[in-house]
């Protein structure tokens, strides 16, 4: 006699594997059967993205106040005429100078001019003429002051992190602002670059941390966009060429040819270098290059050789591209977290070379989308950015990147995941994306599509 459990079990398994039978080959179009993605697939709609850089912007305008206060009394100083040396910056969660900051303002103009809302191109206006304010005054009352006041890596830069990403910035703004009280400080930071920073014999920046003599393919972007900005600021060609030489020859050293990405660090006189890959420092090459392409004469002798390797580095990175859309912190191993800030780096970088017609749109369209689709899941209900490794320094060993800790306080996820979105706005108003044969596909405008099957 069968109990009643058993009955209920048997009969549960009939139903299922009835309705299992059902779909076959002969009688399904298995391949029209859904996926079961662990991101969205298939390109977003131009409001959904615009909605996550509103939620974004609302975030990141809240935790950076544009106020200056007195350090003893807390309160507010209104009148900028009237600051004072124990004037500092209102603390947010996020410092209103810094290079995670430098490419946040980049990124607010970038979305201000993708959306046409001028609040976000408001946001960086804002702040830079705030900081141009509060440096024009500690410059000219330095005294016993250089060590404490909050504008010290503008009036004394001591390191690249200090200089090139916020340099870059402020000439992005003058071009759109047009507040040349920002200039003084752009030759200060770009003297920094060009005359102070330590370099090796053949002119490579380097740094004397951890070990002398050290490359950090960060500084690539510390220094690369700065320099180019430069250039097309005054005009002197100088300032291209150096731009050209530090990414040449950083390559030459850091660039695996085989897999198609950098190493993090690179020591000079040593016999061997342990490749360590990790993502966002590749982020930071991919983007200087991006950035140096855009202003780059199109005749500059350099200009070939650097648009080949930056679709060489797009190619390896697409390789390593995983499933959920996004990449590891160590891009070769899979074992490794997913990591938000490089992969909205590398959707910007990849989105914007299709858009400038420097890849086939054909080939890499659906690696940006898919990019995308990965970082807008880690944006949430506040605003804030998930899955992002916070600051990390060089190593030679796998723990050390394997086990650095993530942070919504990482302000280095920030401006690429706006910048992803702007460019994600430009991607769709460039073409048609649709999902054709289950797949994602891209289009010129004009083509019908629906006849490709």
């Amino acid at each position: 006699m069968i109990n009643k459990p058993c009955l209920l079990f048997l009969i549960a398994a009939c139903i299922l594997n009835t309705a299992v039978a059902q779909v076959t080959d002969s009688n399904t179009p298995l391949h029209a059967l859904q996926s079961d993605y662990p991101v969205p697939y298939g390109p977003q709609k131009v409001e959904d993205i615009t909605a996550v850089l509103n939620r974004l912007y609302n975030y990141i305008d809240d935790s950076t106040p544009a106020k200056v206060i007195d350090r003893k009394s807390k309160t507010e100083i209104t009148d900028l005429s009237k600051l004072t040396p124990g004037a500092v910056f209102e603390p947010g969660v996020f410092r209103l100078i810094s290079y995670e900051w430098g490419v946040a303002y980049g990124a607010m103009l970038l979305a201000g001019e993708a959306t046409g809302d001028s609040k976000f191109t408001g946001y960086t206006s804002k702040r830079m003429e705030l900081i141009s304010s509060v440096a024009k005054y500690f410059k000219a009352n330095q005294s016993g002051q250089i060590e404490n006041n909050p504008v010290r890596s503008v009036l004394n830069p001591r390191a690249l992190d200090d200089a090139g990403s916020m340099c870059a910035a402020m000439i992005k703004t003058i071009s759109i602002t047009k507040n040349q009280d920002l200039r003084p400080f752009i030759d200060n930071y770009i003297d920094f670059i060009s005359n102070k920073q330590q370099r090796l014999a053949d002119g490579t920046l380097s740094r004397n941390r951890p070990l002398p003599d050290a490359l950090w393919l960060d500084d690539l972007y510390m220094s690369v966009p700065a320099l180019a900005q430069m250039g097309k600021l005054t005009g002197d060609l100088k300032y291209y060429d150096d731009a050209c030489r530090q990414i040449l020859q950083f390559s030459e050293r850091m660039f695996d040819e085989d897999k198609g990405i950098f190493m993090h660090g690179w020591i000079q006189n040593m016999d061997v270098h342990p490749g360590f890959f990790w993502a966002r420092c590749n982020g930071w090459a991919l983007l200087a290059m991006s950035e140096l392409l855009d202003v780059l004469p199109e005749d500059h002798p350099s200009r070939t050789e650097i648009l080949n390797l930056l679709r060489s580095h797009i190619a390896g990175l697409a390789s390593y591209q995983s499933g959920t859309g996004f990449w590891h912190q160590l891009i070769d191993r899979n074992d490794s977290y997913l990591e938000t800030s490089a992969t909205a780096i590398f959707t910007f970088c990849i989105a914007h070379a299709v858009n400038k017609g420097w890849i086939d749109y054909r080939a890499y369209g659906s690696t940006a989308i898919l990019g995308w689709n990965a970082v807008q899941t880690k944006i949430n209900d506040q605003g804030q950015v998930e899955g992002t490794c916070v600051g990390t320094g060089m190593a030679f060993d796998p723990a050390f990147y394997y086990h650095r800790p993530v942070n919504t306080a990482a302000a280095h996820g920030y401006g690429p995941v706006i910048m992803a979105g702007a460019e994600m706005l430009n991607l769709l108003k460039n073409y048609q994306v649709v999902i054709n044969d289950s797949a994602v596909m891209f289009y010129e405008f004009g083509t019908d599509w629906s006849n490709n099957r």
